[in-house]
């Protein structure tokens, strides 16, 4: 039986060219870049070229950029960074839990309700500013309904009162052009693996003259900011991919596609999240059925999706992102998301479609919640 991926959201394949591009820093150039022999310095060399590469995919300046292991990494230094000593943080009810968890640790948080559009209202984080308001954290991209937040705006808002702006941008960076001056944030975080790096690496954007404590103490690596040995050979895939994808922007079309015929072929069906969008995602639920049924149904067919974050996988709670935009805890759990890559075609998007409405009217023959 063919197998089509179509949870890209969740991870993505290690694209063939950064592989290629990471081998050799696993094989033959296997120094410690902190070394200033040759073999020390040739591994230097090549975490400068990664970086100089995610700088120009955020278009910032190779001094700011950070590496780390990931995006929940890259958001807790973020968070802590500046707000671990005490202060009023303001982020929203619809980040990831790298964000939101970290958050939890803190004694003052405000969260900013998304509206059911899932974009949340710049004017709402004004309303939330205090006096000792040190942090403000909105994500660019959801990860589950992929709405883009008004970031520009929420920006100029920091600004004007003097407040350090961070964004989870997990889910934008590769998928939307990012630009990080013109967005106007001071600390925005990626993820290697959400575009076709390996995981275990990802970096953060730091705007020059942000203070930032350090979650780790040790070695002067990174500036000081991040001590470790550095992941070389991880560097050096984020930084071939952050090549890539400044050729290889995402395209609405197939995401397009696969919603038309989803809600064409499907009745009492929703597109879940009706703002910006990232242009690969789509989130939509089935009244009647269980999201994690058919996302078992369709696996049986040859089909990866998914019914909520993948970092929540197993929770018994439904989506806190559905419900926090204003759906019930049934309706979220009646939600899917399909999120694309590169490797969809056509042809594997109208199999899709022809698979969810073969498996969703069996499983409403089954259900004593649909009539």
């Amino acid at each position: 039986m063919d197998r089509f991926y179509f949870d890209h959201n969740a991870t993505t394949p290690v694209a063939p060219e950064v592989l290629a591009a990471m081998l050799p820093a696993l094989q033959d150039c296997f120094g410690n870049a902190s070394s200033i022999h040759r073999f020390g310095q040739e591994a230097r060399q090549r975490v400068e070229n990664a970086r100089r590469e995610v700088a120009a995919l955020l278009n910032a300046d190779p001094g700011e950029i950070v590496f780390t292991s990931g995006g929940t990494e890259s958001d807790n230094l973020a968070v802590f960074g500046i707000a671990g000593a005490g202060g009023h943080v303001i982020s929203t009810t619809i980040e990831h839990p790298g964000v939101l968890n970290a958050c939890g640790q803190l004694s003052g948080v405000t969260y900013v309700r998304a509206g059911s559009s899932g974009v949340v209202d710049p004017d709402d984080v004004r309303k939330a500013l205090r006096p000792d308001t040190k942090l403000i954290s909105v994500m660019h991209a959801n990860n589950e309904l992929g709405t883009v937040q008004p970031l520009a705006e929420i920006a100029a808002i920091a600004r004007e009162a003097g407040v350090t702006l961070h964004s989870d941008g997990v889910q934008a960076a590769g998928k939307i052009p990012v630009d990080v001056r013109a967005l106007g944030v001071d600390l925005y975080a990626i993820s290697g693996h959400k575009l076709y790096a390996p995981k275990g690496v990802g970096a953060l954007y730091i705007r020059k003259g942000v203070q930032l404590k350090p979650l780790l103490y040790g070695g002067r690596h990174e500036r000081g900011i991040r001590p470790g040995t550095e992941n070389v050979a991880g560097s050096v895939a984020l930084g071939e991919a952050a090549r890539i994808a400044r050729e290889h922007m995402c395209d609405s079309a197939l995401r397009d596609r696969l919603e038309a015929g989803i809600l064409a072929s499907i009745p009492n069906c929703h597109r879940n999240g009706t703002g910006e969008r990232t242009p690969n995602t789509a989130n939509i639920r089935f009244d009647g059925i269980e999201g994690e049924s058919l996302v078992i149904a369709l696996d049986l067919r040859g089909f990866a999706v998914s019914s909520g974050a993948a970092c929540s996988s197993g929770a018994v709670e439904p989506s806190h992102v559905l419900t926090a935009i204003g759906l019930s805890k049934d309706q979220a759990r009646s939600a899917i998301r399909f999120s694309l890559g590169r490797s969809n075609t056509v042809e594997q998007v109208d199999a899709l479609v022809q698979a969810v409405t073969s498996a969703v009217g069996q499983l409403r023959k089954m259900s004593p919640a649909y009539a």
